[in-house]
């Protein structure tokens, strides 16, 4: 049998649902603390990767929840995703700190935060706990839900009107 590459490995890291409740089961009995977080990450930016970064800070494993092309039109629009649901999830999975990235169809992350039952369920600061769905299961359980200051000046609405308009 042949080594694995990097991108195998990466690959390897975006699961489908069994794949991903096989993974929780084992987490579970090694007692890691699992953070949750989900969004569309269209393009990645220096804003992703500081809000990942932070998010994973915040226990032992890290999940992901990307919203399929079909959700993320819905939320941002026609135009969007510019980067496909695939590319965007082997791009988020090949950052060292992401344990696990699941695509997912719906509106919102309410099942699979059900599944998932993270210790841990994390949305950006421009959410506040009455509106971040699934605060109210994960704290009907003893989980925490944290908030996460973006960093100013990044977002993707932003690069694209840089892109559209030719402003560097």
């Amino acid at each position: 049998m042949e080594p694995l590459t990097h991108l195998d490995i990466i690959k390897r890291k975006v699961v489908d649902l069994n794949q991903l409740q096989h993974l929780i089961y084992r987490w579970r009995f090694l007692s890691k603390k699992i953070v949750f977080t989900n969004g569309c990450f269209d393009i990645l930016h220096l804003g992703h990767i500081d809000y990942l970064a932070k998010a994973s800070d915040l226990g032992d494993i890290l999940v992901l929840g990307v919203n399929s092309d079909a959700s993320t039109r819905g939320l941002k629009g026609p135009n969007r995703p510019i980067n496909n649901e695939e590319q965007r999830s082997v791009f988020l999975a090949s950052l060292h700190f992401m344990d696990a990235v699941i695509i997912f169809d719906d509106p919102t992350p309410i099942e699979l935060i059900k599944i998932v039952r993270p210790d841990v369920l994390v949305k950006g600061s421009d959410y506040n706990l009455s509106n971040i769905v699934g605060a109210d299961i994960v704290q009907s359980y003893g989980g925490q839900v944290k908030t996460i200051d973006f960093l100013p000046g990044y977002s993707t609405t932003m690069i694209e009107e840089k892109i559209i308009s030719g402003r560097k």
